[in-house]
């Protein structure tokens, strides 16, 4: 399975930052809202709960403007909430599995497949396949 993301910054500099600030290996999971948000974090998962805060699950994501005036900064959150929840994807020409990463991220493939609706929805054509993530990993959902 080749699972394609489309992560909003650079998961390998943030996986190795908090692997060596917090000394257990940290590694990135998805991009993707929480539940219906229409903007999505980039998910990191540590198989030990954090010592102060209790999540194995942590995102990442810009918030403010990009104008000059009032730079974005880069924030944290608690995303234990991601395990569990359904990620349906679909294919794209090549094979590879492709997923909605919030409500308003629309994908359309160059086959005609498309998927829209993050966490919040699932609208798609093509052959829908499900996933949960469990401890970090994706597994697919066999019905």
């Amino acid at each position: 399975m080749n699972i394609k993301h489309n992560p909003i910054f650079n998961t390998d500099e943030i996986a190795e930052h908090y692997s060596k600030q917090d000394g257990v290996p940290v590694k990135y999971v998805c991009t993707s809202a929480l539940g219906s948000e229409a903007s999505a974090l980039d998910i990191f998962y540590r198989e030990t709960p954090h010592p102060e805060f209790g999540n194995r699950y942590f995102g990442i994501f810009p918030k403010g403007d990009y104008s000059g005036n009032n730079a974005a900064m880069t924030m944290i959150t608690n995303a234990d909430a991601i395990e569990g929840q359904t990620i349906a994807m679909i294919e794209d020409p090549f094979g590879n599995l492709i997923y909605s990463q919030h409500r308003h991220d629309f994908r359309m493939m160059n086959n005609g497949n498309m998927i829209d609706g993050g966490r919040a929805y699932v609208r798609s054509k093509g052959l829908l396949h499900n996933f949960k993530i469990k401890d970090g990993e994706f597994m697919e959902i066999k019905e």
